[in-house]
């Protein structure tokens, strides 16, 4: 087994000789453009070791790598589309520096071209990818309509929102996992273990960045402290703190996310005091760690060597602490 820092390395030089052309390039360019914005390719990167995990070379995995890439890209220019988003990792998102329609086209031409990957594949291998892939498509987006669905309801359970984050998040993860067992033709079980780690740990994930997007450290977080709570995003912590507050407090919050005051200052200050004296951020954090504790239960039912189980099980703690 290689460290991370190979997997995407060989990633990225996978992805730089993958050519998009063709007419228009009105619709290709774009396509290009977002595959070239950046990231940690963390997806692809699961793919690679999950390959070897099961002792297969990493490189017959490549292709199903840059699906999940491509598929988790096509995802970020209709998100950004819904969110109205101007930027995506600092750069203009595809709908500001082309237009809406070229942003939705574009973005669909990348879903067919997902599953166009898998056709370098055996027959076998290629059916199971493709049946796990539109499984997890259509779970993000269920999971992205959900969201969408939240927004504007008062009456959302901590187990709707639950689901919300598996399927909008978490899959992907899982499918990441699962489809480098698949190419190393492991045992079906060790596929559904893998895929449930992949999957625990990328809900503990998403809560762990509802946390800190309230109290986390700017510097370190990556991106502005309490925007969720100035967009009157109903998160874990938001849903935990209305379940546990006295009335007075329950009012009070909600009132807060009903407004948008042009200074949000006095309203991430009491919402933060709200979230702690109710006693949400820790119900939050003992969640968080009851993901990552069946993340990591999981993991030990592999039926792999245990030097192998302690590479994942590093991956997912550096991934817990934020170290990638």
């Amino acid at each position: 087994m290689r460290n991370i820092q190979f997997y995407q390395e060989a990633f990225l030089l996978f992805l730089k000789d993958f050519k998009i052309s063709g007419d228009p390039s009105t619709l290709y360019s774009p396509i290009t453009y977002i595959l070239n914005l950046g990231g940690k390719r963390l997806r692809p990167v699961l793919t690679l070791m999950a390959a070897e995990i099961f002792n297969c070379d990493y490189k017959k995995a490549l292709n199903a790598a840059l699906s999940v890439e491509v598929f988790h890209n096509f995802s970020l220019i209709h998100d950004d589309i819904m969110d109205e988003a101007p930027l995506r990792r600092g750069k203009e998102t595809v709908h500001i520096k082309w237009d809406l329609n070229t942003g939705i086209l574009s973005g669909d031409a990348m879903l067919i071209m997902a599953y166009q990957i898998f056709e370098k594949y055996e027959a076998d291998t290629f059916q199971k990818l493709a049946k796990l892939f539109s499984k997890t498509a259509i779970e993000v987006c269920e999971g992205q309509q959900y969201d969408m669905d939240f927004e504007i309801r008062d009456d959302v359970t901590v187990e709707e929102y639950l689901k919300m984050i598996e399927f909008k998040t978490a899959v992907l993860i899982g499918a990441a996992l699962k489809m480098g067992a698949i190419v190393a033709n492991a045992s079906e079980k060790d596929q559904n273990y893998i895929y449930e780690f992949g999957k625990n740990l990328g809900i503990a994930f998403q809560l762990q960045d509802d946390y800190l997007d309230a109290f986390g450290d700017p510097k370190l977080f990556g991106k502005q402290v309490g925007g969720d709570i100035i967009e009157n995003k109903k998160t874990y912590l938001y849903l935990k703190a209305v379940e546990f507050s006295s009335k007075e407090n329950k009012l009070e919050l909600q009132h807060l996310y009903s407004i948008s005051p042009n200074d949000y200052s006095d309203k991430l200050e009491t919402t933060k005091q709200i979230f702690i004296s109710s006693g949400a951020a820790e119900a939050t954090q003992q969640e968080i760690k009851n993901y990552t504790d069946k993340a990591f239960i999981v993991l030990e039912k592999l039926s792999v060597d245990s030097d192998k189980k302690i590479i994942l099980r590093q991956f997912g703690e550096q991934l817990m602490n934020r170290n990638m």
